[in-house]
């Protein structure tokens, strides 16, 4: 992706995590792409898909946990790179059981290895900041959201962003991300509506997009005042 002007640029690391890249979450991704861009940064799309990653971890990656020199594999150290070479990382995915899918979750057991992004004095990747879009099958007026976006804070940011010595985490929960609304009742029955289409559809999709934009320009003006 191209810089608009002449100034000294930012690099922001946009990961997204998904299989299709006809998904919400692929669209999500490249749409806070453009508006990273747009607001100066030099934007590094990591696709760990379409780029074949392999979430599980291996010898080679931790040949031995307790000496934080180690060697990493080539593919962790190429990872690191990216990281180290970013000023914000905006990881997009869809919340699976609370959580992050198995291809993000594989990419930080494999990447923000120990000695790299945490197990040092000084944090190699301190000061960096982080948002995490993250897309949820739930409605906003879902009783279940409140719950998820503790549980999303609790493991993400504190559990991940600033044990890693970065210095802002973000979690930006987008609910609504199915066309069909879903819920599961006190029973644990799932509840699933009719599915919208035509003008309410594009109306439905609409708002989510403007909810994405929103947190990203939210977390671009976050920066420039802290700056």
């Amino acid at each position: 992706m191209t810089q608009h002007d002449n100034s000294p640029s930012r690099t922001a690391l946009v990961v997204v995590a998904h299989h299709r890249t006809d998904s919400l979450t692929a669209h999500t991704a490249r749409r806070a792409a453009a508006r990273l861009e747009a607001a100066g940064y030099r934007v590094d799309l990591l696709d760990l898909h379409a780029e074949g990653f392999d979430p599980r971890m291996n010898t080679s990656d931790q040949p031995d946990w307790g000496d934080r020199e180690k060697p990493y594999s080539d593919e962790a150290h190429a990872h690191m790179r990216r990281i180290l070479d970013a000023d914000v990382v905006v990881a997009v995915f869809p919340v699976y059981w609370q959580s992050v899918p198995a291809l993000l979750k594989g990419w930080i057991d494999r990447v923000w290895n120990y000695g790299f992004a945490y197990g040092r004095s000084k944090p190699r990747l301190a000061g960096k900041r982080m948002l995490w879009l993250a897309l949820a099958g739930a409605t906003s007026d879902d009783p279940v959201v409140e719950g998820m976006q503790a549980v999303l804070e609790t493991n993400l940011s504190e559990g991940i962003a600033y044990y890693c010595g970065f210095s802002q985490s973000t979690v930006g929960l987008l609910t609504d991300a199915e066309e069909r609304p879903q819920r599961v009742d006190a029973e644990g029955n799932l509840l699933v509506g009719e599915a919208v289409s035509g003008a309410e559809r594009e109306a439905q999709y609409a708002d989510f997009d403007r909810r994405a934009r929103e947190l990203v320009e939210k977390f671009v003006a976050e920066e420039r005042v802290g700056a």
